[in-house]
């Protein structure tokens, strides 16, 4: 199979999606590799090093698209791209349809086959791809979300663990799973008196378990939220609703009861944000106040720290890149319930139903397909 690797075009996304080592591993079984030239560069990988694995350095990024048969990435197709994809082409990357009907619309025009790395899922409910950079994602959030707290960013003015004779920051953590755990984990190190709140009980007993004595769980209603959330100086939002768009858990009429500065980073924002407030924004021009509110909604947190997130994504996602350039993606997901899942539209039609949901579309079983 041939293998394309382009250069990621979205704004300060520093992760490549294929690592020199993968590279090798592909050619080894006599797959063609080609890498655009430069992607490697924002997480230090010169061409070289891909060369010397058996890819070929492709300088024209339409060329490259047009030789592929499978086209590995890190983020979704930007607008400048739809034009690029065709049919019967495999994509392969984190696409979050949910949150842009634009791109929706563009991958089923193209008539190619869409495996989006955040809906692949295994037996027992955990989704393989999407954990590293949600734990990536979770930890930053708060690294992010302090300096925001500092009154030149726009925030209250105030230190996460404080200082002996003076409180510590309070931080509310929406949403248990791998972000809000993570997120809890760090936001308590740094001495801030942490809550997380989440719907599912085991998973609170078992974070009640595990976290330190200055984070306490609440079972997460409309009320609780309010409260919880009127009370923080930063709150993190980790609301997953896998595949589909996030809910709103803190409406525009809540901002009025926050208090002043207080910083939403709202890591939900790849699937549309949990803030009705917010919008995505960038590395450059990470923040913006509605409200009084500073909104932290950068929509590729993980992209900042390439040196960290490109490894833990490519140790993930090549097992699942070797098989289907071995099998094709029919065999592979016959084969993978990780692949299957991860299949989201195929030839125009839409296969999985939290995207059909989202944007009222019809679609038909991936086994149907199969």
């Amino acid at each position: 199979m041939r293998i394309g690797v382009p250069t990621e075009i979205k704004k300060h996304e520093y992760r490549v999606a294929l690592l020199p080592e993968g590279a090798r591993q592909l050619n080894q079984r006599g797959h063609t590799v080609m890498v655009q030239s430069g992607a490697g560069d924002g997480c230090g990988i010169a061409n070289q090093q891909y060369e010397a694995a058996g890819a070929t350095i492709v300088n024209d990024r339409d060329q490259l698209w047009a030789d592929s048969e499978m086209v590995v990435k890190v983020k979704e197709p930007l607008e400048e791209e739809f034009h690029l994809m065709r049919e019967g082409q495999i994509l392969f990357t984190f696409f979050h349809f949910a949150a842009s009907r634009e791109l929706t619309n563009a991958v089923i025009r193209s008539r190619s086959v869409a495996i989006a790395y955040e809906t692949m899922e295994r037996r027992d409910g955990t989704l393989p791809v999407l954990l590293p950079m949600s734990e990536v994602a979770g930890r930053m959030a708060v690294q992010e979300g302090a300096r925001c707290l500092e009154k030149p960013f726009g925030g209250r003015g105030i230190l996460m663990g404080g200082i002996p004779g003076v409180k510590p920051a309070r931080v509310t953590v929406l949403g248990g799973g791998v972000v809000g755990a993570h997120a809890a984990q760090i936001a308590s190190g740094m001495g801030a008196y942490t809550t997380i709140l989440d719907i599912h009980l085991p998973r609170l007993r078992y974070l009640e378990e595990i976290m330190p004595e200055n984070v306490q769980t609440l079972f997460s209603d409309a009320s609780t939220i309010e409260a919880s959330v009127a009370e923080a100086d930063m709150v993190i939002g980790a609301v997953l609703k896998k595949g589909a768009r996030a809910p709103h858990l803190i409406s525009r009429r809540m901002l009025s009861s926050l208090k002043p500065g207080v910083v939403l980073v709202d890591v939900s924002i790849d699937q549309g944000g949990c803030f009705e407030s917010s919008h995505p924004t960038t590395h450059d021009d990470p923040v913006f106040i509605d409200e009084f509110a500073l909104h932290y909604c950068v929509a590729n947190i993980p992209g900042a720290v390439p040196l960290t997130s490109t490894p833990g994504l490519c140790n993930t996602t090549l097992p699942f890149v070797l098989a289907i350039a071995e099998s094709g993606w029919k065999a592979a997901a016959a084969d993978s319930p990780e692949i299957r899942s991860g299949i989201n539209i195929v030839d125009g039609q839409v296969v999985y139903s939290g995207v059909a949901d989202t944007f009222a579309l019809s679609h038909i079983p991936i086994d149907s397909l199969l």
